[in-house]
């Protein structure tokens, strides 16, 4: 039953990036390019994002537990660290020079969207390699 909630709700995840445009590259290139081209619809997309997020963490947090799983599992590290610096940085990067970012590349892969058939394996390929260079290091104890 879990895997039908997970699948239904990445469907729905999916279909919403495709509706407001987040899985169209050009769409975001031209909303990060302030001084340009600039599209500011996406500003809203992001902001109901907030909105419904901001809503749904204080409902969901009410419960015991999940609906679909064992137990909550939030972060607990407070510290910041290189990681936490290097890796949005790296992804901001990323979506910028590709227009993509994880999810929407997932979604536009389904629509055929050009450049979607070298950014998803580049994507996995990076995400490999940010993994064996996590599990390569030690790991800082948390303060």
């Amino acid at each position: 039953m879990s895997f039908l909630v997970n699948l239904a709700l990445g469907l729905l995840f999916g279909a919403g990036l495709v509706v407001s445009g987040m899985s169209d590259p050009t769409k975001v290139l031209n909303f990060l390019d302030l001084f340009g081209t600039w599209d500011p619809s996406l500003a809203f997309v992001m902001g109901g994002a907030v909105l419904v997020t901001f809503i749904g963490y204080r409902l969901v947090l009410w419960r015991d537990r999940p609906v679909a799983g064992g137990h909550f599992r939030l972060p607990t590290r407070k510290d910041i660290d290189a990681r936490v610096i290097v890796g949005p940085a790296v992804f901001g990067i990323g979506w910028g020079l590709g227009g993509f970012c994880p999810g929407p590349a997932f979604a536009a892969v389904g629509l055929a969207a050009t450049g979607t058939l070298a950014f998803v394996p580049a994507m996995i390929v990076g995400m490999w390699a940010a993994r064996l260079i996590a599990e390569s290091r030690p790991q800082a104890k948390p303060a």
